[in-house]
C-alpha cells in the first residue's frame, strides 16, 4: 500500500519531491487531476466532488493514507471528506495543518488551546479558491489568537507554472506582492499556500524583502508526514507506487521532468 499524494495538478510534485527526500523507504503513488486543473478558479462544490472522486480512485488503486497536496483541495474538500466518515482504515490528511504549526511553533499534533504567538502579521498567497475559503484563517484561529492575516489571491501564476511560462508567473508574483503590500506594508511572515508556489519562493522572497520569514509547505508536510508515519506505523506504504494523471501521460511526463529535473513517467489514471 503505496502512501498517496493527490495535486490537482503538478504542484503537489514539490510535495512528492521533499518527502522521498525525508522518507526514502516508502513507496508512493502520485495522482494529478491535469485535465480538470487548475482547481483553485473552480467553487467549492467543484472542487469537493472532484478531490472525492479522485481519492476513492487511489484507494482503489491500493493507496490506504492519501495527503491532499493542493491547497485548494484541503479547503474546500478535506473537512467536508473527514466528517463525512472514511472507509475502515482510509485517513486523508491535508497540507494546511503543518504549516500552522511551524507558524505558530507548535509540535505536530498539539492541539492545546490558541495562544499567543511571536508572529502578528501574516501575509498569505494562494489561489483564489483557497482565499476565498478562508479555511486557512479558520485553521490558524484553533492554534493562534491576535494574528492578523491579510491574504491576497494570485490568479495566473498557476496557469503560468503548468504552462512552463515562468517568466509570467515571475511577473504575476511580483504583481501580487506588490498588491498585498499595498494592504499589509510590513509582514513579519509569509504564507504560500499553493504547492506550486514552491518553485516561485525566491521570487517571493526577494519581492517581500529579507527580513519577512517564508514559509513553503514541501519539507514542513514531509516532516509532518514522517512524524504521523512514526506515531501510525500501520499507514506506511510498502506496495508498488507510481504516477497517474487524468490528462495526456505524454505531456504531463514532460512537464513533471522540468519540475523535478529527473525523468517521470506518468500513465492514464
Amino acid at each position: 500500500m503505496a502512501v498517496g499524494i493527490f495535486d490537482s495538478g503538478l504542484g503537489g510534485l514539490t510535495v512528492l519531491d521533499a518527502a522521498q527526500r525525508r522518507l526514502p523507504d516508502v513507496d508512493f503513488l502520485y495522482y494529478g487531476d491535469n485535465a480538470r486543473a487548475p482547481y483553485g478558479v473552480r467553487d467549492a462544490d467543484d472542487v469537493y466532488q472532484l478531490t472525492k472522486s479522485a481519492v476513492h480512485d487511489m484507494w482503489d488503486k491500493g493507496c490506504d493514507l492519501v495527503i491532499l497536496a493542493c491547497n485548494t483541495a484541503s479547503a474546500a474538500a478535506l473537512r467536508r471528506m473527514q466528517e463525512g466518515g472514511l472507509p475502515q482504515g482510509k485517513r486523508v490528511l491535508g497540507v494546511f495543518v503543518p504549516l500552522i504549526e511551524a507558524l505558530t511553533e507548535r509540535q505536530w499534533g498539539d492541539n492545546s488551546p490558541p495562544r499567543e504567538v511571536e508572529v502578528k502579521h501574516v501575509a498569505l498567497f494562494a489561489t483564489p479558491a483557497t482565499v476565498a475559503s478562508r479555511a486557512f484563517q479558520r485553521e490558524l484561529a484553533f492554534r493562534a489568537i491576535g494574528v492578523d492575516v491579510e491574504a491576497q489571491a494570485c490568479g495566473g501564476v498557476v496557469d503560468a507554472i503548468e504552462d512552463g511560462d515562468m517568466i509570467l508567473a515571475e511577473a504575476l508574483v511580483r504583481s501580487h506582492v506588490d498588491a498585498l503590500k499595498r494592504k499589509m506594508p510590513h509582514p513579519q511572515a509569509a504564507i504560500l499556500g499553493c504547492t506550486h508556489y514552491p518553485l516561485m519562493e525566491q521570487t517571493f522572497q526577494k519581492a517581500l524583502g529579507p527580513d519577512v520569514q517564508v514559509f513553503s509547505q514541501g519539507s514542513l508536510v514531509a516532516d509532518s508526514l514522517a512524524d504521523y508515519l512514526t506515531r501510525h506505523p500501520g499507514m506506511h506504504g510498502d506496495g508498488e507506487g507510481g504516477f497517474f494523471t487524468t490528462g495526456d501521460p505524454s505531456r504531463v511526463s514532460d512537464r513533471a521532468a522540468q519540475f523535478l529535473r529527473r525523468e517521470i513517467t506518468f500513465q492514464a489514471a
